[in-house]
Order: structure tokens, then sequence, then C-alpha cells
């Protein structure tokens, strides 16, 4: 596991840092636990264009986690390969069960082929294990983390990502997230301890524009380069500031600074807020 510099031989090489995949045990994933991934290129079900800048890209199979680990509480398993999976920045690992199964989850730090995996009250605490935050001593860090019981984990699962087990109150345990809000979470949630492995997922350059629109992502234009007419920005000869009282998306919209949550039925489950730019809080 760590980060691979190339010789500049060619211009896309030449900032190109890349994961050695050294972590990496097994190329072909289980056959048993793939299903096909079908691309809409950023469009809703009615055709129309929702998330822009996304297309083409390789194709590829949708690899099937287990991120609720509920159903295989007290039945132990062993790690057998650890893999690529071109749908998320973090690893998985393939678990066999001792009553045959076979599961996909994130990939801890520090966990290895061989090592044994159980999720349940009656787990250890080591990387890996499953069990309800309730179980956890203060102090432990954690990933894969569930918002409601038994509906599967749902924050922080990305490469590198971790959480950090800080009070306990009542029926609520409180979470420092990577983002540095401090929140309260259900203690009866499951979580996996330990953090998500490819940490040095930040640290890669991608080299080329090529290898974007091989991961599906299309050129970004400025709006400051567009006409009026597509872009608030656009317009004006040669290069020129973009004359507005603030920052606007393509559709006049703020774009800088402006608060996004609209959900102000969990705000009561937020400690304290994570801190953004400008100054303000979202």
């Amino acid at each position: 596991m760590g980060l691979k510099q190339f010789k500049p031989i060619t211009p896309g090489m030449r900032q190109l840092v890349r994961p050695d995949f050294s972590e990496i045990t097994k190329s072909k994933p289980e056959r048993s636990l793939l299903r096909p991934l079908r691309k809409h290129g950023g469009r809703n079900r009615q055709g129309r264009l929702t998330v822009r800048h996304r297309g083409g890209g390789h194709k590829r199979m949708f690899r099937v986690i287990d991120f609720k680990r509920r159903d295989k509480a007290g039945v132990p398993g062993v790690v057998h390969s650890i893999e690529y999976d071109p749908n998320r920045s973090a690893r998985i690992a393939l678990i066999h069960y001792r009553d045959g199964d076979k599961r996909y989850i994130l990939w801890p730090v520090g966990v290895k082929v061989g090592d044994p995996i159980m999720s349940g009250s009656s787990a250890e605490i080591r990387a890996g294990n499953a069990m309800s935050l309730r179980s956890m001593p203060l102090g432990t860090v954690v990933h894969n983390i569930e918002l409601q019981p038994g509906r599967g984990a749902q924050m922080v699962r990305s490469a590198g990502g971790s959480a950090q087990v800080m009070a306990r109150e009542e029926r609520y345990t409180q979470l420092r997230l990577p983002s540095g809000e401090i929140r309260r979470v259900l203690s009866e949630n499951y979580a996996t301890i330990g953090q998500v492995g490819n940490s040095e997922h930040a640290a890669t350059s991608i080299g080329k524009a090529g290898r974007n629109r091989w991961l599906g992502k299309r050129p970004e234009v400025r709006g400051k380069v567009m006409n009026p007419r597509d872009h608030p920005h656009g317009g004006g000869e040669g290069r020129n500031p973009i004359g507005l009282r603030y920052a606007k998306t393509k559709w006049g919209k703020p774009a800088l600074g402006v608060k996004t949550r609209r959900n102000k039925e969990t705000n009561r489950f937020i400690v304290r807020r994570r801190r953004i730019g400008y100054g303000q809080v979202r």
C-alpha cells in the first residue's frame, strides 16, 4: 500500500502519481457477488440531465458490499482476499464465513489475508469487526456507520475515512466525523472498527485529462469563458472579472458559501457543526 511515481517519458506520465496496488491479493472478483451496472450519463428516469460532466468511461461490474453486517452476527469468518473495486475509492475484502457464505466488506487498515472477522456483541475490539456503538470503548476509531438501525452503513465509507467515538449519553453516542463535525448517533447502530484502507488516495495525481475520461468524468468549462446567454459569468472582451455581486451558478443561484443543508429535522443530532470557507458554518 503506497504511491508510485513514473519517469517523465510522456507528458501524461510527468505528473502521474498512482497507487502501487501492493495490497491487492486477487485480480478477478467473486462471480457470485457481481451485478451488472448500467450507465446513465447523469440523467434521471425522465432522461433529463441532473448531474453534469458525467458520461463514457470504462465498462464495469458492480460488487455487492455488505454494509449491514447484522445478519452475520456471531458467525466467524476469515479474510480470503483484498481486491480492487472500480466503483469506489476504498479497497474491498472478500470474507469467507464458516457457514459457507461469501461477502464483500470495506477493507480496513491493518487487516490481512487470513485474519479472523466477526460481527456482533461477542466480537473482539479489533480492526474489521463490526458491532453496535454501545459495545465500543470511548476513543475507538470506526468507519462504515449506520444512521438508522438495520438500514446499513451510510457514513464514513470513502478511502482513508475514520470517525472517533467521543462520548456516550443515554441512547446516543457522540462521534467526531472526518469533517470535524460532532454528531449524535443511536448507540444501537452498527459500525466497523478501524480506518478505511487506501488512505493515500487523496495524494494521487491523475496525470492527464484522458485518465478522467476513463473514469466517466467529462470536461468542465468555466463560466467566464462562455457567452452571456450560456452563463451569468460570460461575456466581455478578453479576460475580465465576473462583474457580479457574487459568484453564480449556470442557473443564477449563489455558488460560493451558500448553505445547502435542507434536512432541519436532524439538526438536533449535530453537537458541533463543521466549518467551511468564507467564515461560514454550514
